[in-house]
């Protein structure tokens, strides 16, 4: 048992518990319960609104799947991860104030909420909801399965037991505290990752031996681990490009980022959260993809890309310190994680229970079911979990291309095109949702391109003319700003 190291980690699990029973009083005061419990309020500022953004985004896939790619992979894979700069910038310029407004106009809890106001239809809220909690599972087991990975390699205990203490500490301050204590754990946990992966870099290429050897030792080993096209040559320009749309621009359709564009105070709050959101992200970004592929001379051999992170830390840095710096990665994915079980709660609890079999719910049953399907969740998670692949990366990826299928349309033209109705939202999230799923399956990177591309594309198609050809049957739209 590595005392030194594991130290650390536990007084920032006692920090975050605090948080979260300090965060819990607002929730047992509120009124306005699922206001609270979901969205804070809507009264982030715009520090915490750019932290909670970074660490939501930056999850397990960043921190411990990203730099085991980048291992893998080389340089290459560091310019395809910088993609993810502009992922705060896109979401908030996107959605923007328009969507804040809206969404308070609707009294709208979540994104789903948001779609059935704007489209009137029953069927766009179930598969609405059922897609969130078909790929939210999936990225939520990645995540679970990198905080347990980090634990096992910095503490010595078995996988298992690394899994039940991380499902554990998650459980307890999530459905304790809500979306309050999320945001502002989240921004705790951001500050840990700026600082923490500075450190860790710093700290790696000194072991190097500086930068000019570990990239001679990269290029001894194979030149092309410092090209752009990566170890194995498998990095096409159209493929790295295509990233853009993945990691960047499609971003603006995840759930749990969108729902952040409802929760903030003032237009204020949103342009600094926009512009602090941008530097975090391609600082964090940057720094951790470099420690990945220069971890590669320090220590060669690594088979289990997903450890990585936490053996390098080990490797170069004093227990105690490689304790505190790995703080940040188990940061990001508590905050990821914690936000992804409010999300598949939300959908199971306020867009089908509250709409679909019991509107009139009392207000203290709705608290109790949000509480108990949140706890639910976490354990059927843990179960999933238990047999965890060797990258977690490509489960999260997957994710990410299924919501940003689905809900992309729906949600951009829904907000600024108001011809746009729920016969082509509909069309367009069963297009989006069916060719991700057999281009993924079937014929990944069709013309050298991600798998997002080709249903993103059509989709968008499928949504305009199928809107276009059902003016007639549709009902008026409901967009007032």
């Amino acid at each position: 048992m590595n005392w030194q190291a594991l130290i650390p980690l536990i007084g920032l699990l006692v920090i975050i518990f605090g948080v979260g029973v300090w965060a819990g009083k607002y929730v047992r005061s509120s009124n306005a319960f699922l206001q609270e419990y979901f969205l804070g309020s809507r009264n982030l500022g715009g520090f915490v609104l750019a932290m909670t953004m970074t660490a939501t985004y930056g999850s397990a896939s960043s921190f411990i799947g990203g730099p085991g790619a980048a291992y893998d992979i080389g340089l290459g894979w560091v310019l395809l991860a910088m993609t993810q700069v502009a992922t705060g910038y896109f979401v908030l310029m996107i959605l923007g104030k328009k969507f804040a407004i809206v969404t308070r106009k609707y009294n709208a809890v979540t994104l789903v909420d948001f779609l059935k106001e704007r489209y009137q239809s029953k069927w766009v809220v179930l598969v609405s909801a059922f897609s969130i909690v078909v790929f939210l599972f999936s990225a939520m087991a990645a995540q679970w399965i990198g905080g347990a990975r980090l634990i096992e390699s910095l503490v010595g205990i078995s996988y298992t037991s690394a899994l039940f203490i991380f499902a554990l500490s998650v459980l307890v301050y999530v459905t304790i505290g809500g979306f309050r204590a999320v945001a502002l754990t989240d921004a705790i946990q951001g500050t840990i990752m700026f600082v923490g992966t500075l450190v860790l870099l710093i700290a790696t290429i000194i072991a190097g031996g500086g930068i000019s050897n570990i990239i001679t030792d990269l290029s001894n080993e194979n030149p092309n681990l410092i090209t752009p096209f990566g170890a194995d040559g498998s990095l096409s320009p159209q493929y790295v490009s295509s990233f853009w749309i993945l990691v960047g621009v499609g971003v603006v359709a995840l759930p749990q980022i969108a729902v952040r564009a409802m929760s903030y105070k003032s237009a204020r709050s949103m342009h600094r959260a926009l512009i602090i959101g941008t530097i975090v992200v391609g600082f964090i970004m940057l720094n951790m993809h470099l420690i990945g592929v220069f971890a590669r001379p320090i220590l060669p051999g690594i088979e289990i890309g997903d450890k990585v992170m936490p053996l390098i830390a080990l490797e170069v840095l004093p227990n105690w310190l490689a304790g505190i710096v790995l703080a940040a990665p188990m940061a990001a994915i508590m905050s990821t994680v914690d936000s992804l079980l409010l999300l598949v709660s939300s959908a199971i609890v306020k867009d089908l229970y509250l709409n679909y079999v019991q509107p009139d719910a009392s207000h203290d049953k709705v608290k109790r079911l949000s509480i108990g399907i949140t706890a639910v969740l976490g354990v059927i998670i843990f179960v999933m979990a238990l047999n965890p692949p060797d990258l977690i990366i490509w489960l999260n990826l997957f994710a990410f291309g299924g919501l940003e299928a689905a809900f992309i349309w729906p949600v951009v033209l829904g907000l600024y095109w108001k011809k746009g109705n729920k016969y082509g939202a509909l069309a367009s999230m069963f297009t989006g949702i069916g060719l991700y799923v057999l281009s993924d399956s079937f014929f990944p990177e069709p013309f050298g391109l991600h798998s997002v591309v080709l249903p993103v594309v059509v989709s968008f198609f499928v949504y305009v003319l199928v809107s276009l050809g059902t003016q007639k049957v549709s009902g008026k739209v409901n967009l007032n700003v």
